[in-house]
């Protein structure tokens, strides 16, 4: 039953993409599951939507209308890439206002779909219509001894960067009334009501992140014991936290047990120098495998072989935990408020903030544990396909965005 219709803004939305551009594409296609949607994007996306929706037709398509957005050359040529986005994404949000009034568009609800930061103001409220925000939140600070292995360039920026979110969240005129005007904020974890003081506001804590079911119901019976972790290789993921609680496991094991042991690493990025230069100090190159960036296709047949997902990421979600769940991975993370708030015993293992060397101790007696008892292992991989099934499918989110709709 179609009952309303949404003006949902969405910067990136690529369907053939992951991370923040999927989630785009995602959320368009389970708000129209129920609604109709007129989803506003930025004109850079038109070619791959185009393109999807021929090649994929679908009956839920009639209920998406795409409009494309952006601001004159003038006011974008110094954006390249990821630099200056933020930026350009907070001027493209105060125009949306204008091309909408413009537009004449008839609509019930205006939602404010990503970019997912807490510390950005939304200007929908203008439209005088019950706004919706989110999913929003933010990566909370780094802890400082877990950046201790990297230049001190990281941690001057992640600083940096939390003064400059603690400004707007203490002094933005514009997003305290994005709070105060929202009628519904979705939270993406527990942190987010604290940070935006959301007292009576009606808003909702539940991951943004979530995945397709790429996983068969078979999962291959699998006599090694294969870890894998996924990302970009900068200090907010953690790989040397990953690398060193491995090395500690692997030499923890008689010399026979070894041979069915593997870390596999999908990802690239600045530091992947130093991630191989510490492989190499170690002696562990047999061990471990780098692969850079794959097709999802080809990612999906490395999750299928592994057994365990080992991510102690500091970052406020993670696409990869619930892809990582839904191939009934356990999942071995730091306890934060990003992965660590939706791991449960008995999907995975959450280790407590601690001293780097404590920290690396327990990731790697975490594995232990999961390597030396098979009966655990197999309970907690039942557990983390459960996980995904009641909170990390796409539909899930369908359901929550309906629910919140049909309150305003």
């Amino acid at each position: 039953m179609t009952n309303k219709t949404i003006l949902a803004t969405c910067y990136a939305v690529n369907p053939y993409k992951g991370s923040e551009d999927a989630m785009g594409w995602n959320f368009v296609y389970q708000i129209a599951r129920f609604n109709k949607v007129l989803a506003v994007t930025r004109e850079n996306n038109k070619t791959a939507i185009e393109k999807y929706m021929t090649e994929n037709p679908d009956a839920v398509y009639d209920n998406i209308t795409f409009l494309y957005f952006d601001l004159p050359y003038w006011m974008r040529f110094w954006k390249k890439g990821g630099r200056g986005a933020m930026l350009y994404y907070y001027m493209w949000q105060k125009g949306i206002v204008n091309f909408v009034r413009k537009q004449n568009l008839d609509f019930d609800i205006a939602h404010n779909v990503n970019f997912h930061n807490d510390w950005t103001p939304s200007f929908l409220w203008k439209l005088d219509k019950p706004m919706v925000w989110g999913p929003v939140g933010h990566h909370p600070l780094i802890p400082k001894q877990y950046l201790t292995s990297y230049s001190s360039k990281y941690l001057l920026k992640d600083r940096a960067t939390w003064m400059v979110k603690k400004y707007f969240w203490n002094c933005s005129f514009s997003l305290r009334k994005t709070a105060k005007k929202a009628a519904h904020i979705w939270c993406m974890n527990a942190g987010v009501p604290t940070i935006l003081k959301l007292k009576e506001q009606s808003y909702s804590v539940l991951p943004s992140v979530a995945t397709e079911d790429f996983a068969m119901n078979t999962k291959t019976e699998n006599k090694n014991f294969n870890i894998i972790s996924v990302g970009r290789f900068v200090p907010l993921k953690g790989f040397d936290l990953t690398l060193l609680s491995f090395i500690k496991f692997i030499y923890s094991l008689p010399i026979y047990k070894r041979e069915d042991c593997k870390l596999t690493l999908v990802g690239s990025g600045p530091e992947k120098d130093f991630y191989k230069k510490l492989i190499k100090a170690n002696n562990v190159e047999s061990y471990v495998e780098i692969i850079e960036w794959i097709d999802r296709k080809e990612l999906m047949k490395i999750y299928e072989k592994s057994s365990v997902f080992l991510f102690p990421s500091h970052e406020g979600a993670g696409m990869v935990v619930a892809e990582a769940l839904s191939f009934g991975l356990p999942v071995v993370c730091l306890d934060n408020e990003g992965p660590g708030q939706y791991i449960t015993p008995n999907c995975g293992i959450t280790i407590p903030e601690s001293n780097y060397e404590n920290t690396v101790t327990q990731l790697s007696d975490a594995l232990v544990k999961l390597h030396s008892d098979s009966n655990l292992l197999n309970q907690m991989s039942l557990g983390a396909r459960k996980q995904y099934e009641e909170k990390f499918t796409w539909n899930s989110r369908g359901e929550h965005l309906k629910n919140i709709y049909n309150q305003l």
